[in-house]
């Protein structure tokens, strides 16, 4: 993989001073300050406006565990959404702008290419989770005056996978498709695919669809099966990698 770590520093970088730093985290940081506050006063909102409507029908008190299912709720929702459409142009970006042919024409492989992107982005997104998870649980610690850590930062890791997951697959459609809305309407209907074989009980259990549902039983604390959605998540992954840098090989820059 000749310049993989150059191009993963460049890669870094172009975070960093780009609008991409500002999309994903900005994001990320709202729902995380905002959510265990909703949390706590959204049924009181509710009781207040509209008393008249719910009658006899009284809402439960809400607990530490409606912030963390909440949280998860906008990940695997509105920043999921969000990460498809700014990964939509990851390859095919660099491409029409002649980025790609510049770095190619260095000591760069089209497999480091890829790589690099893939491992950068995937970290860049570690560090949001990690960064809005701590968030969320110190904002819910301070509205509910407890929160504990196991059932949040369960969740949260194995939304992550999930997360790393259409990394992967948004790098492969933009190698494949190079309209930036055509890769990330791909990188949708993907999604809603996996949601739908998530409905069957084995791939609901063992397949990495299990992950649309596995993140929020976590929150709530149930005891649900991890291993399998997990480790077949990260083996796909792997794969949709593979399959990419092979196109990529294949293209015309």
């Amino acid at each position: 993989m000749r310049g993989f770590a150059a191009f993963a520093r460049k890669e870094f970088l172009e975070i960093v001073r780009t609008w991409r730093l500002w999309v994903l985290p900005g994001i990320v940081l709202f729902f995380a300050l905002t959510g265990p506050v909703m949390a706590r006063f959204t049924p009181e909102i509710l009781r207040a406006v509209a008393a008249d409507q719910l009658g006899q029908f009284t809402l439960p008190d809400p607990t530490y565990a409606d912030a963390y299912t909440g949280w998860i709720k906008n990940l695997s929702q509105i920043v999921l959404f969000a990460l498809i459409i700014v990964y939509g142009g990851i390859v095919s970006s660099e491409r029409r702008s002649g980025t790609a042919v510049l770095v190619l024409t260095k000591p760069v492989s089209r497999g480091a290419f890829i790589l690099a992107k893939v491992t950068v982005h995937s970290a860049f997104l570690a560090v949001l989770v990690v960064a809005g998870t701590l968030v969320t649980w110190g904002g819910t610690a301070i509205v509910f005056g407890e929160a504990p850590g196991g059932a949040l930062w369960s969740a949260s890791l194995a939304w992550l996978v999930f997360g790393i997951l259409f990394v992967a697959l948004m790098t492969l459609f933009s190698v494949l498709i190079s309209p930036t809305a055509g890769a990330a309407g791909a990188g949708l209907g993907a999604y809603a695919l996996v949601s739908i074989a998530a409905l069957w009980t084995p791939l609901g259990t063992y397949s990495p669809a299990a992950l649309t549902g596995v993140p929020t039983s976590l929150a709530l604390g149930k005891s649900v099966e991890t291993f399998w959605p997990v480790c077949t998540a990260l083996l796909l992954a792997a794969a949709l990698v593979a399959l990419a840098v092979a196109a990529f090989k294949r293209k015309e820059l």
